[in-house]
């Protein structure tokens, strides 16, 4: 079922179930939010995408990531008490994560560049303190590659996210798709040509028969396989020599 309704007084329409704020980019309008991927289940945890939405005659300011679209609202995506309301959530968001630029530079587009809050403590090894704690890496690691291997630890100012007990987990695969989707880019990944390094664990790593290019873990490819429906022969060569040979088959049939 399509759904009518109007941001900003222009006139747009969604499948019934869609977040108001992946249709607002859908349509170009900049609503900003550090812990939404369209691919998992929203969180609200930012805050930073709140909007004001009129329903029925009421008014209200409210997170849109996780507010699906409604036949006949009309949703308004900046004036100066949004702003206002973005410029405390980042005040809040900079205090848990003073170090983390992009933190810093969405804060300086709202003349935020200083906190009233008290900033987190840096850790005893002197650790940055860039992660937001928005738990995108632990919806993502659940909900896509159904590895399970974080979670939130700690209380407090101790509260963080990792593997449980700060351990290495047998469930992570290395895959990195919780370091592709972190909007500050703290989770440290580090890739040599033999191996990759990441939550305390060194991953074996498969390269490309074609290219000689290393593209996925071992452990990655494994499960890959284990889950199906590919065979083991498919991850022989990587995603850019697959599409190049691809290209390939379709110049040959063309010609």
């Amino acid at each position: 079922m399509t759904v009518k309704f109007k941001i900003d007084g222009v006139s747009v329409e969604a499948a019934e179930g869609a977040s108001v704020l992946d249709v607002a980019r859908r349509y170009g309008f900049e609503i900003p939010s550090l812990c939404h991927h369209e691919a998992v289940t929203p969180y609200g945890a930012c805050r930073l995408c709140l909007v004001e939405i009129a329903k029925g005659g009421r008014k209200k300011l409210t997170t849109c990531c996780n507010y699906e679209v409604l036949e006949g609202i009309s949703v308004v995506t900046d004036t100066p008490e949004i702003r206002r309301h973005r410029a405390m959530v980042l005040e809040l968001i900079l205090a848990e994560a003073p170090d983390a630029e992009p933190v810093r530079r969405l804060a300086a587009e709202y003349g935020v560049r200083t906190t009233r809050f008290p900033a987190k403590p840096k850790g005893e090894a002197g650790e940055k303190r860039d992660c937001i704690l928005c738990g995108l890496c632990v919806r993502v690691c659940s909900e896509i590659v159904e590895a399970n291997a974080l979670t939130f630890n700690g209380r407090g100012e101790k509260r963080g996210v990792g593997t449980p007990y700060h351990e290495a987990s047998d469930q992570c695969i290395g895959c990195a798709s919780c370091a592709s989707v972190c909007p500050t880019g703290c989770i440290e990944v580090k890739d040599t040509a033999d191996a990759r390094e990441i939550w305390g664990r060194k991953f074996g790593v498969v390269r490309c028969e074609s290219c000689g290019a290393p593209f996925m873990t071992e452990a990655h490819r494994d499960r890959a396989v284990a889950d199906g429906p590919l065979p083991a022969e498919y991850f022989k060569t990587c995603p850019a020599c697959k599409r190049k040979a691809l290209s390939g088959r379709f110049a040959a049939v063309g010609a």
